[in-house]
């Protein structure tokens, strides 16, 4: 092929590229002060998929006087995340430790503090992360203060996005944005998997890793590159027992009635196998609502 008819196919491939770009709908500009929480979504266009923050109209949020027995940690984010919205130097945070502690309702304790002075959340899927040097371009330039969170964040072995999301913590030739913190949970600290047969499987032939470790090393250093790390263990019997308490006076329970659902409490929590806080508020919801209901309480 000349260098002609290369340069006419060129030009015809930019041209239906041109074509195909006018065809998508325009990015909208987000209003930030319609709700303090957003989502990134993905939306597919002709075959094309665009992301774009989606405010969430009715964010769950959380006061930090409804979660019991993590006293540390809720100072510790407390502290951090007031000193992100004053301005002042603050530490990207990994919440990790067993499920149903308040890692996730942490986050939505501190929207709830902060979000009257300026701070939004940015709810990110982790399948998205790959997305999320494009979600800091969006809001570098706006003067409220963003949390990017992940849930539940882990990643497969060769699964993508984690190597975007440790250039967005730090390791990227392009500065952090100064209004934008990245918080995550997960259920476990070391955010790659670590196989046995890394070790096990160790061989110097052809086709054999030559440095074994350092393979290693570069999947588990995901969590090394959060600022802050909170860990969160299982409560006591004692610990759920009081977070139910807590929970039914907040569903409007007499206190004189509180100490009759001990024992179908714990029954509740033998079932789920956990002591969780999640599962004391899913108890406390349950029998709030069932003697509420045989009382004779109104419908809404």
């Amino acid at each position: 092929m000349t260098r002609d008819a290369t340069d006419a196919t060129v030009q015809r491939l930019v041209a239906v590229l041109e074509r195909i770009e006018s065809l998508l709908p325009a990015r909208a500009s987000t209003d930030f002060a319609s709700s303090p929480a957003f989502r990134w979504r993905k939306r597919r266009h002709l075959g094309i998929e665009q992301g774009q923050l989606q405010a969430v109209m009715r964010p769950a949020l959380m006061a930090f006087d409804d979660l019991k027995h993590i006293e540390q940690q809720k100072d510790v984010i407390r502290q951090n995340t007031e000193r992100f919205v004053r301005g002042l130097p603050a530490n990207n945070v990994l919440l990790t430790g067993a499920r149903g502690t308040g890692k996730s309702s942490l986050i939505r304790a501190c929207l709830h503090a902060f979000s009257a002075q300026g701070l939004r959340l940015i709810e990110v899927d982790k399948r998205d992360l790959i997305d999320i040097a494009d979600i800091v371009d969006q809001v570098a330039a706006h003067t409220e203060r963003f949390i990017v969170f992940c849930d539940d964040l882990s990643f497969e072995a060769n699964e993508a996005g984690y190597k975007e999301l440790k250039a967005a913590l730090d390791g990227s030739i392009a500065g952090a944005a100064d209004n934008v913190l990245i918080y995550a949970s997960s259920n476990r600290r070391h955010l790659m998997p670590e196989m046995m047969r890394d070790n096990l499987d160790t061989r110097y032939d052809e086709d054999g890793e030559i440095h074994p470790t350092e393979a290693v090393e570069e999947r588990v250093s995901l969590s090394e590159r959060f600022g802050l790390w909170l860990s969160f263990y299982p409560f006591r019997q004692d610990d759920y027992l009081d977070i139910v308490a807590h929970w039914l006076a907040r569903f409007g329970v007499a206190q004189s009635d509180v100490a009759q659902a001990r024992t179908e409490a714990l029954q509740f929590a033998l079932q789920r196998g956990s002591r969780s806080g999640r599962v004391a508020l899913q108890f406390a919801r349950h029998w709030a609502g069932t003697k509420q209901l045989s009382d004779g309480g109104a419908s809404r």
